[in-house]
């Protein structure tokens, strides 16, 4: 796990927002075990703390779990909720303002699908 911290968000949310990520991507999946809290502490120059607390978020909302003794483990449809949740989030926060702009930029979706170098759209 690479991570650049900004000044703009607290540390914790960043790597609440990390481990997120690695769920969404595939890297974490159903069943696998964090890294300790020391060990990321330990790795990433972090308070203990601040690693716990972004791991109790991840608690908190049923992504993983504490198994007492020997960690924290991603639970069972963590990956199928977050999606959920980030597609809600999407539409309803990110697409209006992107649907705003390609208005205001008079694109059209033959513009938008085109391909552009390397065959990318």
């Amino acid at each position: 796990m690479t991570i650049g911290w900004n000044d703009n968000t607290p540390i914790y949310r960043q790597l609440k927002d990390k481990v997120v990520g690695m769920m969404l991507d595939g890297v974490l999946k159903a069943g696998d075990a964090l890294p300790s809290v020391r060990q990321v502490a330990a790795e990433y120059q972090l308070n203990p703390i601040t690693v716990s607390r972004a791991y109790q978020e991840l608690v908190d909302e049923e992504l993983v779990e504490k198994r007492r003794g020997i960690g924290m483990y991603v639970t069972e449809g963590a990956s199928e909720k977050l999606l959920a949740s980030e597609r809600e989030r999407f539409v309803r926060e990110e697409w209006p303002a992107m649907l705003e702009r390609i208005r205001r930029l008079g694109l059209d979706l033959e513009q938008l699908l085109r391909p552009r170098d390397g065959g990318q759209p």
